[in-house]
């Protein structure tokens, strides 16, 4: 493959776990509107949209309806949502990531977030690790979901590289799938059985290095 030149990362489950936040937000909600929502159903949302996140929600608890009130339940699982990012501090940045993005940086290769989230902004000020990226690809700057490679093919540009020269960490099945969409090697962070159409799969970052890294795909 070319010479790797940067490596693009996912933010939730890769970075941070926000999706305790999610589940936290989306039952609320689902108990207001008088049904549980369980985490094995919070499995469904994983690397989905908030549009279509509320529509699988909806459908657990046997619920109907109309558009103007289904854009008034997703800004209140938003808001929800945002108030516990609000409150969230570099204590919970998975282990292993900030001396690996240090050791990239020390390397001098590009550093990208691709997210879908519309609030990752939010959540690398709040955790502290802005400084380290060279583009920030989120929710807010692409119209397709992944696995469409949209996120990843912006944030390769932003960064001023090839697709065939970016390394992509990800720990949906969607997200592995919009990278090799986008022609990128992956990285799958999380379970082996899950991510296994990934080029490798690590459990998280502790104790590797980005020259170790380099070297699996």
């Amino acid at each position: 493959m070319s010479k790797v030149k940067a490596l693009i990362f996912d933010l939730d489950g890769v970075i941070v776990d926000t999706a305790k936040y999610h589940y936290k937000a989306w039952k609320a909600l689902a108990n207001s509107l008088g049904f549980d929502f369980t985490e094995q159903d919070n499995e469904l949302l994983k690397g989905v949209s908030r549009v279509r996140s509320l529509e699988i929600l909806l459908e657990i608890g046997g619920k109907n309806f109309d558009e103007q009130k289904k854009i008034e339940f997703a800004n209140r699982k938003n808001s929800e949502y945002v108030g516990y990012i609000s409150q969230m501090t570099p204590d919970e940045i998975l282990p292993g990531v900030t001396e690996m993005l240090q050791s990239v940086k020390d390397a001098g290769l590009k550093i990208v977030l691709g997210s879908a989230s519309k609030n990752a902004p939010l959540i690398l000020e709040k955790i502290n690790l802005e400084h380290f990226f060279d583009a920030v690809i989120d929710g807010n700057k692409v119209s397709k979901a992944k696995p469409d490679p949209e996120v990843f093919l912006k944030g390769a540009n932003a960064a001023n590289v090839d697709p065939e020269q970016c390394i992509v960490f990800e720990d949906a099945i969607a997200g592995i799938e919009a990278a090799q969409n986008a022609k990128m090697k992956t990285i799958g962070v999380g379970d082996p059985q899950v991510l296994r159409n990934a080029d490798a799969v690590i459990s998280g970052f502790a104790g590797l290095t980005v020259h170790e890294l380099l070297k699996m795909v």
